[in-house]
């Protein structure tokens, strides 16, 4: 049993399972003499929903997610080399992804035991997804399936990740119960300052073409402004779906009561008809033989009376 076996399954688990999990995964690599494994697990820390979110999606659906990240190869590639018309269509294609992998997160939350109209963070699903779009070091974070905090979004391009804490361990460089969190205050790293000179070159050729930081600004502002007014049309969308889910179970509900009613009133009509079939028998019985009395009296007196 290695850190990143343990942390594996214990990312895939719901949060509320998590620290139970963690406990018993402790337990075990003490009994089996290795502390520095138990220590190492100790230290995992338990992810919040959004987190879990995404992580289900990196554990259960890694051909979406690859997906996903092979997009934001190609965006990225796109903004480097300034080609305009192919970025605009594949931030469509973006969007779209974006959401239906958020969408797709419930879905397996569902299935893990959330109620279907349990309230999910999948806004956090959606700057994550999107931040992983933008910078590699987040995508192959996310694609680990091991984060404890989601990402926030601040627009398409490289960005500092104060909100990013992944688990790692093993391979991955984790020494202190496998955790690393890059702060605000970090040193660059060395693929981080490529990053820098790549971002700078890239401002450089725009001013070449006129095109200015503000009007770079108000694109971005304008992409998640619509970004977000798609948001809220599609949380609308699920608000209907969901009324009307429950509108329809009302209904069958009703159906059934009706149907109960009409059954046990059936019942009951049968009853009083055998009911009165039993007393109509009866009476007949009695009058059959009222009749036969009769006669024998009658037979009776006849015989009594001289010829």
């Amino acid at each position: 049993m290695t850190l990143d076996e343990v942390a594996a399954e214990l990312y895939a688990l719901p949060p509320e399972e998590f620290t139970a999990a963690r406990g018993e995964a402790v337990a075990a690599a003490r009994k089996a003499g290795d502390r520095e494994l138990a220590g190492q697990i100790g230290g995992l820390r338990r992810p919040t929903v959004g987190a879990w979110l995404v992580n289900l999606l990196a554990h259960q659906r890694p051909d979406l997610i690859g997906e996903l990240l092979s997009l934001g190869a190609a965006m990225r590639a796109a903004q480097r080399n300034l080609r305009g018309d192919e970025l605009r269509e594949l931030s469509t294609q973006r969007r779209a992804m974006v959401s239906s992998l958020a969408r797709e997160s419930r879905a397996l939350a569902v299935a893990a035991g959330r109620g279907v109209r349990a309230v999910l963070p999948l806004g956090e699903v959606e700057n994550t997804l999107t931040a992983a779009l933008a910078d590699p070091d987040i995508a192959d974070e996310v694609r680990l399936g091991r984060l404890v905090k989601p990402v926030e979004y601040a627009g398409f391009g490289e960005q500092p990740r104060p909100q990013l804490r992944l688990v790692q361990g093993g391979a991955q460089g984790g020494s202190q119960g496998g955790s690393a969190m890059r702060g605000p205050d970090a040193p660059p790293s060395e693929p981080a300052a490529r990053k820098g000179a790549t971002v700078s070159t890239i401002a450089g050729r725009k001013a070449k073409r006129g095109v200015t930081e503000e009007e770079e600004l108000e694109r971005r502002i304008a992409e998640d402004e619509e970004f977000e007014r798609q948001a809220a049309a599609e949380h609308e969308a699920a608000k209907r779906r969901l009324a009307e889910q429950e509108a329809a179970r009302k209904a069958a509900a009703e159906q059934r009561r009706r149907q109960q009613a009409a059954h046990r009133e059936l019942l009951a009509a049968r009853t009083a008809l055998a009911e009165a079939e039993a007393k109509r028998t009866e009476a007949e019985k009695a009058v059959r033989d009222a009749k036969r009395r009769v006669e024998q009296a009658m037979a009776a007196v006849q015989a009594a009376t001289p010829g």
